[in-house]
């Protein structure tokens, strides 16, 4: 918390050196209630060897992210990682990611629900968009869908005498395809 405070009152004193005005840097932290001692001491401490390999293995995962278009997650980076020699657990690379602010983009798998053919040669238009019969019975029209379900997907098909605009009796079925 006081790193943070020590920043912002660098950040000032530098905007204000060079705005040309004086500020008294003292006045600001016992202000805000932190000693000078502390904040010269910051001024001047050179980062550890720690500090220096977090930030390395930092720019790393930031390289292997961008190379990726933003794809690859912790799991991902972590093998690029090993790859060039580096030791570091998938957990620590996730922890350097959400402290950089960037995660791995998410794409749900489009899958095919439909198979389309070519019945061109098999099938004829012999309604012709005659969608009004003069008798019952003389054409159908059938429609399937599916709706998931816990158990899995439930196909329901249905049938439709054009004449009448009503739904077939005992002439439905209901398929059951359970998930894999």
């Amino acid at each position: 918390m006081t790193e943070v405070i020590y920043l912002k009152v660098s950040e000032k004193t530098e905007a204000a050196k060079k705005a040309g005005r004086r500020v008294s840097v003292s006045g600001m932290l016992k202000f805000l209630g932190v000693s000078r001692s502390g904040y010269h001491a910051w001024l001047h401490r050179v980062p550890s060897d720690t500090e220096k390999r977090r930030e390395s293995v930092k720019e790393k995962i930031q390289d292997i992210y961008d190379d990726s278009r933003q794809n690859y997650g912790a799991p991902k980076i972590t093998v690029e990682l090993r790859k060039t020699g580096e030791v570091i657990s998938e957990r620590t690379v996730g922890t350097y990611m959400r402290q950089m602010g960037i995660r791995a983009q998410w794409s749900k798998p489009w899958t095919i629900t439909t198979k389309d053919s070519d019945f061109s040669t098999e099938l004829q238009n012999i309604l012709d968009e005659q969608f009004n019969p003069d008798r019952p019975n003389t054409v159908w029209c059938s429609d399937i869908t599916y709706i998931w379900t816990i158990d899995g997907f439930v196909y329901l098909t249905s049938i439709m005498n054009l004449f009448s605009r009503k739904i077939m009796p005992g002439h439905f079925q209901k398929h059951w395809k359970y998930p894999a």
